[in-house]
């Protein structure tokens, strides 16, 4: 009984690594919603100010971008050790 060894955590990630992966899925969640849209209320017209808007070609893709970076820094963070 005196040589009981102490447990070892034997999870692949902490609460922490799960929180930041929650993050990181919102991001391109949100980057992906502001990607879609643009629907013309006629569908002959080609209005150019929806389509080629700021928001779908540079802040979009930048979120999704963002997002997969807080995804892999997600996996790789290390655990705080007590």
């Amino acid at each position: 009984m005196a040589d009981q060894k102490p447990t070892l955590n034997t999870t692949l990630f902490t609460k922490d690594n799960y929180l930041w992966m929650l993050i990181g899925a919102a991001v391109v969640a949100l980057g992906m919603f502001l990607l879609s849209g643009g629907k013309s209320a006629d569908p002959n017209v080609f209005d150019t100010n929806e389509v080629y808007s700021t928001v779908r070609l540079t802040v979009a893709p930048i979120l999704i971008l963002l997002g997969l970076g807080i995804e892999i820094f997600a996996i790789f963070k290390k655990p705080k050790t007590a």
